[in-house]
């Protein structure tokens, strides 16, 4: 890999691990809602821009269905998980909890795609449910029904990554396959009108206390246009150039920036808790994701 590929994957872990700062600015203002809808609708808009841009023809030969419905598994349920959780839990708790994701993914894929469980990858999952028990029992925050939800709340959004990564795989990949920018376009469509009605519903009958001022919609405008739009071109780019595997690190670099983030610009605490039940997690996803790498044929 060369320097510039880890530079970009630095950048990409930053922002990824900076989305968590925003949304925690904007969620306990606006609501859970409200921040998830405007996140997935100014993501649409800057991947609508990019595309134009990019003059990338418009064509999802037969599965604009799919995305679609990929959007609201990989982006809308998952960001309005998030949203929950940062009304609930500190930046940085929710950007370990994020690095989940490939543990949910083998456990996933073993429930519902017959995917073999190794005794490596049942290790990974087992240490990875440590990590989680001992951040959430013994970090800063005290241990509640609050705290408790929002881990939870967390945990379901890295398995619809889980989920979604499998159906990417068998709606998309698997036939023909698809602009990777057409994908991340089309899903923020799909989760953007998934979440319309319920966001259109709350707006009425129940709306924030506040809209906000200037400094939630400009974190709304960070985490919808960087955080989403092109973070997403940036990742995609990244798999084109060192491959899935070695992209998938990403994991191991979001939460040492979501804790970095939330200790510099939101005066969260540090603790042990986040140094063993972290390392733990990233352990975890070591061990599923060392197996995910091709033999060689030398």
């Amino acid at each position: 890999m060369k320097l510039s590929d880890g530079v970009r994957l630095l950048v990409l872990a930053a922002i990824w691990g900076a989305s968590f700062l925003f949304m925690r600015i904007a969620a306990p203002v606006l609501g859970a809602l409200p921040t998830a809808f405007f996140r997935v609708l100014l993501g649409a808009i800057g991947l609508a821009v990019i595309v134009t841009v990019l003059r990338t023809r418009i064509a999802f030969n037969g599965k604009l269905k799919p995305t679609l419905v990929l959007g609201v598994i990989n982006s809308g349920v998952p960001f309005l998980m998030y949203g929950v959780a940062a009304t609930l839990l500190p930046a940085g708790y929710s950007a370990i909890f994020n690095a989940t994701t490939p543990l949910m993914g083998v456990m996933m894929g073993a429930l519902f795609f017959s995917d073999p469980l190794t005794p490596k990858k049942a290790a990974g999952v087992v240490i990875g449910l440590m990590g989680i028990t001992l951040l959430t029992t013994t970090g800063p925050v005290t241990l509640s029904v609050a705290v408790v939800t929002g881990a939870l709340a967390c945990l379901v959004a890295t398995g619809c990554y889980g989920v979604a990564g499998f159906l990417t795989r068998r709606w998309i990949a698997d036939k023909g396959g698809l602009d990777a920018k057409l994908v991340a376009f089309g899903s923020q469509i799909g989760a953007t009108l998934f979440l319309l009605p319920f966001f259109g519903v709350s707006a009425v009958l129940n709306p924030p206390h506040s809209w906000g001022n200037p400094t939630i919609w400009a974190a709304l405008g960070v985490v919808g246009f960087v955080c989403t739009a092109y973070a997403y071109i940036l990742y995609f780019r990244l798999i084109a150039d060192i491959g899935a595997v070695r992209s998938l690190t990403v994991t191991f670099l979001i939460p040492p920036f979501g804790v970095l983030w939330g200790v510099l610009f939101l005066g969260e605490r540090l603790s042990s808790a986040h140094l063993y039940g972290g390392g733990l997690i990233c352990l975890a996803v070591w061990c599923v994701l060392s197996n995910s790498r091709p033999k060689s044929t030398s």
